[in-house]
């Protein structure tokens, strides 16, 4: 299998780190190092080469460190066993001129001007952190962006068609509440909202039934292996618009939310945003063996099944491109016993997947031996080390 992996990794301006350059080799890294050091830093840097805005969801101007003057900055080059390339972006604040407003830019192999969406169609790349411990617990907001990431892997337009889905909703909305009831331009934005928003559900039904054929053995009984130690979770999605094209063409589904969207003009308009599309749809996660909902499981069953679920989606992506995504796990051996490490450890191995995992005890990465690079980060420095 060909190995997908950050080489060479420069950060300039970017949190707490005036400036980094560090080089690895295809082996998952482990940076460890006292809480505040900067590890979760590194990984929502690296997390910048991929469409949205980041493992943080910060806003644009929020990652440039205190002492940096003109924005920020992250590239690096992606091996993928056959070529390199080169990937950056960051943040060109517009000092010249007050008026306009400071943006994101994105280059790829030299070429300036290109847009973050374009990055998730050369780097697929997956995260973990501490605060989607409670994925299953908190709003939907969240178990949706979860989504949508895991199916970017299988089709990187998705990335592009959310964002301008987004876009077009955030225009709609703006309209009605100005009043400005221009039905042309009206008619217009939801004919673009309803072939977007079907594409974009059609997009998340697909990913959720093929994460629940790889939970799954040739004969459609759970896996029984116990290679991962994990348990296997069951995905289904809740929507209006999922009923919808689960009953009728997608065209019809089509015609029916613009119908919708038309009808429901008056009440969006009192209510401020689009009260029915996509961006309501949740995400639900049942633990398979005990047939328990995700979010009445305990803390470590749901971090549990949340590892089991981005596994199963690398080993699709794996099967499918013939190379992992790059995986960017904060805290994770935080609620795992020795024998989930180890499972996981050694799957990722397995899939020779180039997994950034963070922790402040690098003792809870000696399963790995020589088979990770290990990294002390104190005080934004980066120092290759010794596993204890």
């Amino acid at each position: 299998m060909t190995p997908l992996a950050l080489t060479r990794l420069v950060l300039t301006d970017f949190r707490n780190y005036s400036y980094l350059k560090v080089e690895t080799d295809t082996r998952p890294v482990v940076l460890t190092g006292p809480n505040g050091s900067g590890k979760t830093n590194l990984l929502e840097a690296i997390s910048f080469l991929s469409p949205g805005r980041g493992l943080r969801r910060a806003k644009l101007n929020d990652p440039e460190c205190s002492f940096g003057k003109g924005g920020w900055a992250v590239s690096g080059i992606l091996n993928d066993g056959q070529m390199e390339r080169t990937l950056g972006t960051g943040l060109i604040r517009q000092t010249d001129n007050p008026m306009q407003t400071d943006k994101r830019t994105v280059r790829i192999d030299g070429q300036s001007g290109m847009k973050a969406t374009d990055l998730g169609e050369i780097l697929s790349i997956g995260w973990l952190t501490p605060q989607m411990d409670r994925l299953f617990q908190e709003g939907a907001s969240g178990r949706r962006r979860f989504l949508d990431r895991l199916a970017y892997g299988f089709d990187p337009a998705h990335a592009k068609r959310t964002a301008t889905f987004e876009k077009i909703m955030r225009e709609r909305n703006r309209l009605l509440k100005e009043g400005r009831i221009d039905l042309h331009w009206l008619s217009t934005l939801e004919h673009q909202m309803a072939e977007h928003a079907i594409a974009i559900v059609a997009s998340r039904v697909e990913t959720v039934e093929r994460l629940n054929r790889a939970m799954l053995d040739e004969e459609g009984k759970l896996r029984t292996s116990n290679k991962t130690a994990f348990p296997k979770a069951e995905l289904s999605l809740s929507g209006d618009l999922e009923k919808a094209i689960s009953s009728m063409p997608a065209l019809k589904a089509e015609d029916n939310y613009r119908e919708t969207l038309e009808k429901q003009r008056k009440i969006d308009a009192k209510a401020g945003s689009t009260t029915i599309g996509p961006h309501r749809s949740d995400l639900q996660v049942l633990h398979r063996e005990k047939e328990q909902a995700a979010n009445l499981c305990s803390t470590g069953e749901q971090k549990a099944l949340l590892i089991s679920i981005i596994l199963a989606d690398a080993r699709l992506q794996a099967g499918l491109h013939g190379k992992a995504p790059v995986l960017l796990l904060d805290e994770i051996t935080a609620h795992l016993d020795q024998t989930r490490r180890i499972a996981l450890f050694d799957e990722i191995a397995e899939l020779k997947m180039q997994a950034w995992m963070t922790g402040t005890d690098d003792v809870l990465f000696s399963e790995l031996g020589e088979r990770a690079q290990f990294f002390a980060v104190e005080q934004g420095r980066l120092t290759p080390a010794l596993m204890s």
